[in-house]
């Protein structure tokens, strides 16, 4: 007896508990996805079932977007190895000036100015962890408002442009990136914004809280040493996204624009090695990899359970809920937030977008506008616990003192903020599409 005998109800509710339950053991979750897909393959149509899965594994590798994807990762690990964002980092002190909270201000300002150049999340928390951290203890910044503002800001990465989140999404929901890449811009913006405003609020209310920079400090950074710290990022975001908003080039040919705006820049400022290049592709193929395996597998399973008749399952399931289309996103947005918790956000959306994208463009609701309300949504999968990816990242760099504990108390109120935006743009859908 195949497991086709069990319906397709019952089989739903088997497919994904043993993805839970396999990945309580401990297996990377390519191989959980990749296991569970190939056992409903062969157990649910039989032994014939191999054609499906070599199908769906070329469909998905053949993708020309994806191309766009290891030249975006390069160019954030040659970031990581320069010195352009230390030097961003270093004179955008100028620009806090004695500010209460400036120091944190001036880093989630940088940190969306690193979103902007490689769209890559990890790299960029780990960054901040190593410049901005240390720096905010020493000025006496509190401690859980100097831990948040590194997260929070390092995950801006999953809204602001080139994001792969949004390159991912364009992809498996059959949507313009470029279109993306435009509604993306003002609720990233949005974002920043409510980081910055808790901050001011916070600092001018208790300026223990975010000491201000000394005069003595302060006098000896030069405006003109600042301005220039601004040049080499100014001209790789303009690389990137000015080729792609004024039309001269495509997101695959922006991405190796700004490989090559970074290449060029640290050749010109020494910083080029052979040893810089090589942990730089060795690190863009280590995340290619995991990226590719996933996709795969996810890939593999998604077609399956299309087949299988899960696709019409839980459309009617969704669409079956006697409520406004309001609360059905909803539901899907809780569904990607519990998710969130315990999964990667390239298994998250190569798992339920090829389901949801259909349901939203049924509902009459535009895919762009959702594609953005998951870009938030992920966001928040960033900071929460348990999985919780930014708190790993900073703890990898932080002092021993700072625990896992520390950092996710210090998350809440940026988490908060998170889903104000989120439901910001779910029930005022304009502030994402207005520039379309």
């Amino acid at each position: 007896m195949g497991l086709n005998a069990l319906g397709i109800e019952m089989g739903t509710y088997v497919l994904v508990a043993s993805i839970f339950i396999l990945l309580l053991s401990g297996q990377p979750l390519a191989w959980v996805t990749g296991l569970v897909a190939l056992a409903f393959t062969f157990g649910w149509f039989g032994d014939n079932a191999l054609p499906l899965v070599t199908a769906r594994i070329f469909g998905f590798i053949t993708e020309y977007s994806l191309v766009a994807i290891p030249m975006f990762i390069l160019m954030a690990a040659l970031l990581d190895r320069s010195g352009i964002a230390k030097d961003l980092f270093n004179g955008m002190r100028v620009l806090a000036g004695r500010l209460p909270g400036g120091v944190a201000i001036q880093t989630l300002i940088v940190a969306i100015l690193l979103a902007a150049m490689s769209g890559v999340i990890g790299g960029e928390i780990v960054l901040l962890g190593i410049l901005a951290l240390p720096q905010m203890l020493r000025l006496g910044y509190d401690r859980n408002l100097s831990i948040g503002v590194v997260c929070a800001g390092g995950s801006l990465g999953t809204m602001m442009p080139p994001s792969i989140v949004l390159i991912i999404y364009g992809l498996v929901g059959g949507v313009s990136i470029a279109d993306l890449f435009v509604a993306a811009i003002t609720p990233a913006m949005l974002l920043l914004g409510c980081y910055i405003a808790y901050v001011l609020i916070k600092c001018l209310r208790d300026p223990s809280l975010g000491p201000p920079m000394s005069k003595e400090e302060h006098a000896e950074e030069s405006v003109a040493g600042a301005v220039r710290s601004l040049i080499a990022p100014g001209f790789i975001v303009f690389a990137v996204l000015g080729s792609i908003y004024t039309g001269v080039a495509s997101i695959t040919e922006a991405a190796a624009l700004g490989v090559s705006s970074v290449l060029i820049i640290s050749l010109l400022r020494r910083e080029l090695n052979t040893k810089m290049l090589q942990d730089s592709l060795t690190h863009t193929l280590e995340t290619c990899g995991m990226i590719i395996w996933i996709g795969i597998a996810a890939a593999v399973l998604v077609g399956v359970y299309n087949l299988m008749g899960g696709n019409r399952f839980v459309s009617s399931a969704i669409l079956g809920i006697d409520a406004p289309p309001v609360v059905l996103i909803m539901v899907m947005m809780a569904i990607l937030l519990v998710l969130g918790m315990f999964l990667d956000w390239i298994g998250i959306a190569l798992l339920t977008l090829p389901i949801f994208v259909p349901i939203i463009k049924q509902l009459g609701y535009d895919p762009i506008w959702f594609g953005v309300l998951f870009a938030v949504n992920m966001q928040v999968s960033y900071l929460t616990p348990p999985f919780g990816p930014a708190a790993f990242y900073l703890k990898s760099v932080a002092p021993p003192d700072i625990t896992l504990k520390h950092i996710y108390t210090a998350l809440l109120p940026f988490i908060a903020l998170q889903m104000l935006v989120l439901m910001l743009l779910l029930f005022f859908p304009q502030i994402a599409t207005w520039m379309l």
